[in-house]
């Protein structure tokens, strides 16, 4: 039996652009959960545009561990007894260069749907909503890697283990997210700043924010409960009037999108455009009346590298992760407050 990508036994979590006939996202982080009963079902993608080496996935099934694997048009998942399953797949991690923000989305994953004897319910995921806004840090660029000591030669070359090196679930927006118990959505790209466009033709995060990609404004997807601003790293040398400016459209439009979330601007871990930060957003709360919460994340991490590893992500969270639970019990309680009004 083939089950399309929207049928109730199928659920998507991140950046997914819902067409006719596939789920497109170009979002690391981004993930889909599928139920069905037996023991194998098989999860269709289009890859027929995708460029080699091909963006990798995590599967996971009934909690168990994770196994990487190259997205294929038919990824066959088996389980070791029939009865009722629930699968996860994670976009782990592709090529920054790829084409991800104009046709041809050569980086995109494109996801059809599932074949198998029988689908099953889904239960529900009524978690929080923790949204994270970044760049290739938060993306998981080079996690696996130590580059700072590679020729330029060596570092080309090893581009094309980039789908192994780096990985959305050992970031420090991952773990935060996984600590908190929150679903968590990644809008994470490498080279992206408040004033800089990014690799694969990522606008500038004020204005690609608004949009999946090119031409598909944000429609269909689940407000956010909490918002995670972490941009400042690749504005460097760009003069803090700009960074401002931008920085106070990029919080409208994540305002707009998400009228009741919990904002919180976190400062680059190097330090970037730290005192503007803070500054501009305690103007912007005097101005707006509202509270955008500003993180001085600076010292969390050494600056170098400036994509830190596995360790490093680690203590972020750890740092991260006390402030967040704060916010998530506002959150719930105030929640609770209008539910019983």
């Amino acid at each position: 039996m083939v089950i399309p990508y929207s049928h109730a036994s199928v659920r998507l979590t991140g950046r997914w652009k819902q067409e006719p006939d596939r789920a497109v996202t170009t979002a690391p982080g981004s993930y889909l959960e599928f139920a069905f009963s037996g023991d194998m079902a098989v999860i269709r993608f289009d890859t027929a545009i995708n460029q080699t080496p091909h963006l990798h996935l995590w599967i996971q099934l009934d909690g168990g561990d994770r196994i990487e694997t190259p997205v294929d048009s038919y990824l066959r998942v088996c389980a070791e007894t029939p009865g009722v399953h629930v699968c996860r797949v994670i976009f782990k991690g592709s090529i920054e260069q790829t084409g991800r923000w104009y046709a041809p989305l050569t980086g995109a994953l494109q996801f059809l749907g599932i074949q198998t004897e029988q689908p099953a319910p889904l239960v529900p995921d009524p978690r929080p909503v923790l949204e994270f806004i970044g760049d290739s840090i938060t993306e998981g660029v080079l996690i696996d890697t130590d580059y700072c000591e590679q020729t330029r030669d060596a570092f080309e070359l090893d581009q094309l283990n980039r789908p192994y090196q780096d990985d959305c679930c050992a970031t420090w927006a991952w773990l935060t997210a996984e600590a908190l118990n929150c679903r968590p959505v990644f809008m994470g790209y490498g080279a992206v700043g408040i004033t800089r466009k990014g690799c694969g033709w990522i606008p500038p995060a004020p204005d690609s924010y608004p949009f999946f990609f090119d031409g598909a404004p944000l429609e269909g997807l689940p407000q956010a409960d909490i918002a995670v601003i972490n941009h400042g790293a690749n504005d460097s040398g760009k003069a803090p009037e700009l960074y401002r400016q931008g920085y106070i459209r990029l919080l409208d439009a994540v305002r707009r999108r998400s009228p009741r979330a919990e904002i919180f601007a976190v400062s680059a871990f190097c330090g970037t455009h730290q005192d503007t930060l803070k500054a501009l957003v305690a103007d912007y709360n005097a101005a707006n009346r509202t509270e955008v919460h500003f993180i001085n994340a600076s010292g969390w991490i050494p600056p170098e590298p400036l994509h830190p590893h596995r360790e490093g992500h680690k203590t972020v969270a750890e740092h991260l992760t006390p402030l967040m639970r704060t916010a998530l019990k506002r959150f719930l309680h105030n929640g609770k407050e209008q539910d019983s009004d």
